[in-house]
Protein backbone atom coordinates (compact mmCIF):
# COMPACT_ATOMS: atom_id res chain seq x y z
CA UNK A 1 0.00 0.00 0.00
CA UNK A 2 2.86 2.41 0.75
CA UNK A 3 4.43 1.68 -2.61
CA UNK A 4 1.12 2.32 -4.37
CA UNK A 5 0.61 5.55 -2.42
CA UNK A 6 4.13 6.69 -3.35
CA UNK A 7 3.41 6.10 -7.04
CA UNK A 8 0.10 7.98 -6.80
CA UNK A 9 1.75 10.89 -4.97
CA UNK A 10 4.45 11.13 -7.63
CA UNK A 11 1.87 11.13 -10.44
CA UNK A 12 -0.09 13.89 -8.68
CA UNK A 13 3.08 16.02 -8.82
CA UNK A 14 3.41 15.33 -12.57
CA UNK A 15 -0.17 16.50 -13.11
CA UNK A 16 0.42 19.63 -11.05
CA UNK A 17 3.53 20.52 -13.05
CA UNK A 18 2.44 19.82 -16.63
CA UNK A 19 -1.23 20.82 -16.39
CA UNK A 20 -1.13 23.75 -13.96
CA UNK A 21 2.31 25.30 -13.36
CA UNK A 22 4.54 24.89 -16.41
CA UNK A 23 1.95 26.13 -18.98
CA UNK A 24 1.79 29.47 -17.12
CA UNK A 25 5.56 29.68 -16.43
CA UNK A 26 4.89 29.28 -12.71
CA UNK A 27 7.69 27.38 -11.00
CA UNK A 28 7.56 24.78 -8.30
CA UNK A 29 9.92 24.69 -5.34
CA UNK A 30 13.49 23.45 -5.16
CA UNK A 31 15.21 21.42 -7.84
CA UNK A 32 11.88 20.82 -9.57
CA UNK A 33 11.63 24.57 -10.15
CA UNK A 34 15.17 24.70 -11.52
CA UNK A 35 14.29 21.75 -13.80
CA UNK A 36 11.27 23.69 -15.07
CA UNK A 37 13.50 26.65 -15.89
CA UNK A 38 15.89 24.44 -17.87
CA UNK A 39 12.94 22.93 -19.70
CA UNK A 40 11.59 26.37 -20.59
CA UNK A 41 14.80 28.09 -21.71
CA UNK A 42 16.80 25.15 -23.16
CA UNK A 43 16.04 22.18 -25.44
CA UNK A 44 16.46 19.84 -22.44
CA UNK A 45 13.24 18.10 -21.43
CA UNK A 46 12.07 18.94 -17.88
CA UNK A 47 12.00 15.25 -16.93
CA UNK A 48 15.60 14.67 -17.98
CA UNK A 49 16.76 17.84 -16.21
CA UNK A 50 14.90 16.77 -13.06
CA UNK A 51 16.75 13.44 -12.97
CA UNK A 52 20.21 14.91 -13.68
CA UNK A 53 19.86 17.62 -11.01
CA UNK A 54 18.66 15.13 -8.41
CA UNK A 55 21.43 12.58 -8.92
CA UNK A 56 24.06 14.18 -6.61
CA UNK A 57 21.44 14.80 -3.92
CA UNK A 58 20.41 11.15 -4.12
CA UNK A 59 24.01 10.22 -3.30
CA UNK A 60 23.94 12.54 -0.27
CA UNK A 61 20.59 11.10 0.80
CA UNK A 62 21.98 7.56 0.55
CA UNK A 63 24.78 8.48 2.95
CA UNK A 64 22.64 10.45 5.44
CA UNK A 65 19.22 8.79 5.28
CA UNK A 66 19.85 5.15 4.41
CA UNK A 67 19.06 2.64 1.66
CA UNK A 68 15.34 2.22 2.36
CA UNK A 69 14.57 5.92 2.22
CA UNK A 70 16.72 6.65 -0.80
CA UNK A 71 15.33 3.62 -2.67
CA UNK A 72 11.82 5.06 -2.41
CA UNK A 73 13.17 8.48 -3.34
CA UNK A 74 14.81 7.09 -6.48
CA UNK A 75 11.50 5.46 -7.43
CA UNK A 76 9.63 8.74 -6.93
CA UNK A 77 12.23 10.74 -8.90
CA UNK A 78 12.07 8.22 -11.75
CA UNK A 79 8.26 8.30 -11.89
CA UNK A 80 8.21 12.12 -11.84
CA UNK A 81 10.96 12.39 -14.47
CA UNK A 82 9.32 9.85 -16.81
CA UNK A 83 5.91 11.43 -16.24
CA UNK A 84 7.19 14.91 -17.05
CA UNK A 85 8.72 13.52 -20.24
CA UNK A 86 5.59 11.77 -21.54
CA UNK A 87 2.65 13.78 -20.14
CA UNK A 88 1.99 16.70 -22.52
CA UNK A 89 2.20 20.24 -21.18
CA UNK A 90 -1.31 21.59 -21.50
CA UNK A 91 -3.10 24.26 -19.47
CA UNK A 92 -6.48 23.05 -18.24
CA UNK A 93 -7.08 26.32 -16.34
CA UNK A 94 -6.46 29.63 -18.10
CA UNK A 95 -6.45 31.84 -15.00
CA UNK A 96 -2.85 32.15 -13.80
CA UNK A 97 -3.64 32.71 -10.12
CA UNK A 98 -5.96 29.69 -10.01
CA UNK A 99 -3.29 27.58 -11.67
CA UNK A 100 -0.73 28.81 -9.12
CA UNK A 101 -2.97 27.94 -6.17
CA UNK A 102 -4.25 24.59 -7.38
CA UNK A 103 -0.90 23.61 -8.87
CA UNK A 104 0.79 24.43 -5.56
CA UNK A 105 -1.88 22.54 -3.59
CA UNK A 106 -1.57 19.45 -5.80
CA UNK A 107 2.22 19.59 -5.55
CA UNK A 108 2.00 19.80 -1.75
CA UNK A 109 -0.45 16.90 -1.66
CA UNK A 110 1.82 14.74 -3.80
CA UNK A 111 4.96 15.64 -1.84
CA UNK A 112 3.16 15.05 1.47
CA UNK A 113 1.96 11.61 0.36
CA UNK A 114 5.46 10.63 -0.75
CA UNK A 115 6.88 11.81 2.61
CA UNK A 116 4.28 9.77 4.50
CA UNK A 117 5.48 6.73 2.55
CA UNK A 118 8.98 7.28 4.01
CA UNK A 119 10.36 8.63 0.74
CA UNK A 120 10.90 12.00 -0.89
CA UNK A 121 10.67 13.60 -4.32
CA UNK A 122 14.37 14.48 -4.32
CA UNK A 123 15.93 17.92 -4.59
CA UNK A 124 15.53 20.23 -1.63
CA UNK A 125 13.24 17.61 -0.06
CA UNK A 126 16.31 15.50 0.76
CA UNK A 127 18.04 18.47 2.38
CA UNK A 128 14.85 19.36 4.26
CA UNK A 129 14.41 15.78 5.48
CA UNK A 130 17.98 15.67 6.81
CA UNK A 131 17.51 18.96 8.68
CA UNK A 132 14.03 18.07 10.02
CA UNK A 133 15.31 14.79 11.43
CA UNK A 134 18.00 16.66 13.34
CA UNK A 135 15.91 19.69 14.33
CA UNK A 136 12.32 19.90 15.56
CA UNK A 137 10.94 22.04 12.73
CA UNK A 138 7.92 21.76 10.38
CA UNK A 139 9.20 20.44 7.07
CA UNK A 140 6.86 22.42 4.81
CA UNK A 141 7.93 25.70 6.42
CA UNK A 142 11.57 24.71 6.06
CA UNK A 143 11.16 23.92 2.36
CA UNK A 144 9.41 27.24 1.75
CA UNK A 145 12.31 29.05 3.38
CA UNK A 146 14.84 27.40 1.05
CA UNK A 147 13.06 28.45 -2.11
CA UNK A 148 13.87 32.16 -2.34
CA UNK A 149 16.40 31.34 -5.06
CA UNK A 150 13.65 29.82 -7.23
CA UNK A 151 11.56 32.98 -6.87
CA UNK A 152 14.52 35.16 -7.83
CA UNK A 153 15.25 32.99 -10.89
CA UNK A 154 11.62 33.30 -11.96
CA UNK A 155 11.72 37.08 -11.60
CA UNK A 156 14.95 37.62 -13.53
CA UNK A 157 14.26 35.13 -16.34
CA UNK A 158 10.59 35.84 -16.94
CA UNK A 159 8.95 38.74 -15.11
CA UNK A 160 8.20 39.70 -11.52
CA UNK A 161 4.52 38.87 -11.93
CA UNK A 162 5.61 35.29 -12.61
CA UNK A 163 7.88 35.46 -9.56
CA UNK A 164 4.94 36.45 -7.35
CA UNK A 165 2.79 33.69 -8.81
CA UNK A 166 5.65 31.31 -8.05
CA UNK A 167 5.73 32.64 -4.49
CA UNK A 168 2.00 31.91 -4.13
CA UNK A 169 2.49 28.39 -5.48
CA UNK A 170 5.42 27.65 -3.14
CA UNK A 171 3.54 29.06 -0.13
CA UNK A 172 0.50 26.88 -0.82
CA UNK A 173 2.74 23.85 -1.39
CA UNK A 174 4.42 24.36 1.99
CA UNK A 175 1.10 24.68 3.84
CA UNK A 176 -0.34 21.55 2.24
CA UNK A 177 2.84 19.57 2.94
CA UNK A 178 2.59 20.48 6.64
CA UNK A 179 -1.10 19.46 6.66
CA UNK A 180 -0.44 16.07 5.02
CA UNK A 181 2.99 15.23 6.39
CA UNK A 182 2.72 15.76 10.14
CA UNK A 183 6.34 14.96 11.01
CA UNK A 184 6.45 17.81 13.54
CA UNK A 185 3.48 16.37 15.51
CA UNK A 186 4.81 14.46 18.52
CA UNK A 187 3.42 11.29 20.10
CA UNK A 188 4.20 9.70 23.47
CA UNK A 189 4.46 5.91 23.55
CA UNK A 190 4.07 3.74 26.65
CA UNK A 191 4.99 0.14 25.83
CA UNK A 192 4.35 -2.59 28.42
CA UNK A 193 6.03 -5.84 27.45
CA UNK A 194 7.55 -9.09 28.75
CA UNK A 195 10.46 -8.63 26.34
CA UNK A 196 11.89 -5.40 27.69
CA UNK A 197 15.56 -6.02 26.85
CA UNK A 198 14.83 -7.12 23.30
CA UNK A 199 12.39 -4.25 22.74
CA UNK A 200 14.90 -1.74 24.10
CA UNK A 201 17.68 -3.08 21.86
CA UNK A 202 15.54 -2.92 18.71
CA UNK A 203 14.22 0.54 19.55
CA UNK A 204 17.55 2.25 20.20
CA UNK A 205 19.05 0.56 17.13
CA UNK A 206 16.33 1.41 14.62
CA UNK A 207 14.67 4.60 15.95
CA UNK A 208 16.34 8.01 16.16
CA UNK A 209 14.84 8.82 19.57
CA UNK A 210 15.63 8.56 23.27
CA UNK A 211 14.01 5.90 25.45
CA UNK A 212 13.30 5.41 29.16
CA UNK A 213 12.84 1.91 30.64
CA UNK A 214 11.11 1.27 33.97
CA UNK A 215 10.18 -1.87 35.89
CA UNK A 216 6.52 -2.65 36.51
CA UNK A 217 4.27 -5.35 37.93
CA UNK A 218 1.09 -6.64 36.32
CA UNK A 219 -1.90 -5.72 38.49
CA UNK A 220 -3.73 -8.95 37.74
CA UNK A 221 -0.89 -11.42 37.10
CA UNK A 222 1.57 -9.92 39.62
CA UNK A 223 4.33 -10.66 37.08
CA UNK A 224 7.26 -8.44 36.26
CA UNK A 225 6.90 -6.23 33.18
CA UNK A 226 9.08 -3.67 31.44
CA UNK A 227 7.59 -0.22 30.75
CA UNK A 228 9.23 1.70 27.92
CA UNK A 229 8.50 5.40 27.42
CA UNK A 230 9.46 7.33 24.29
CA UNK A 231 8.41 10.40 22.32
CA UNK A 232 8.40 10.05 18.54
CA UNK A 233 7.12 12.02 15.57
CA UNK A 234 3.89 10.97 13.89
CA UNK A 235 5.93 10.26 10.77
CA UNK A 236 7.75 7.48 12.63
CA UNK A 237 4.62 5.84 14.10
CA UNK A 238 4.04 3.24 11.38
CA UNK A 239 7.65 2.02 11.52
CA UNK A 240 7.62 1.92 15.34
CA UNK A 241 4.36 -0.07 15.38
CA UNK A 242 5.90 -2.58 12.98
CA UNK A 243 8.97 -2.81 15.21
CA UNK A 244 6.85 -3.47 18.31
CA UNK A 245 4.83 -6.14 16.50
CA UNK A 246 8.01 -7.89 15.38
CA UNK A 247 9.42 -8.08 18.92
CA UNK A 248 6.25 -8.66 20.96
CA UNK A 249 2.87 -8.79 19.16
CA UNK A 250 1.07 -9.05 22.54
CA UNK A 251 2.68 -5.90 24.00
CA UNK A 252 0.30 -3.30 25.45
CA UNK A 253 0.91 0.08 23.80
CA UNK A 254 -0.64 3.39 24.74
CA UNK A 255 -0.20 6.23 22.20
CA UNK A 256 -1.07 9.82 23.09
CA UNK A 257 -0.51 13.11 21.26
CA UNK A 258 2.05 15.37 22.90
CA UNK A 259 1.50 19.12 23.11
CA UNK A 260 5.11 20.13 23.74
CA UNK A 261 8.50 18.52 24.26
CA UNK A 262 11.22 20.01 26.46
CA UNK A 263 14.70 18.61 26.86
CA UNK A 264 16.48 16.04 24.71
CA UNK A 265 14.11 14.75 22.01
CA UNK A 266 16.67 13.10 19.73
CA UNK A 267 18.73 10.04 20.60
CA UNK A 268 21.91 11.09 22.45
CA UNK A 269 25.09 11.01 20.39
CA UNK A 270 27.47 8.13 21.05
CA UNK A 271 30.50 10.16 20.01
Amino acid sequence: MRLLALIIGSLIIVIAFNLFLIPHKVLSSGMSGVSMVLGMVTPINTGIANFLLNFPLLVIGYIKLGKKFIGKTILSVMIISIGLYFVPVHAIVHDKILSSIFGGALTGLGVGIVFRCSGSTGGFDIIGMIVSRQKDFPLGTLLSGMNAVVILISGFLFDWDSALYTLVSIFVTGKVVDAVYTHHVKLTLMIITDKGDEMREHFITKVYRGLTVMNGVGGYSNEQRSILLAVISRYELADVKNLIAEVDPSAFVNITETIEVMGLFHKPSTT
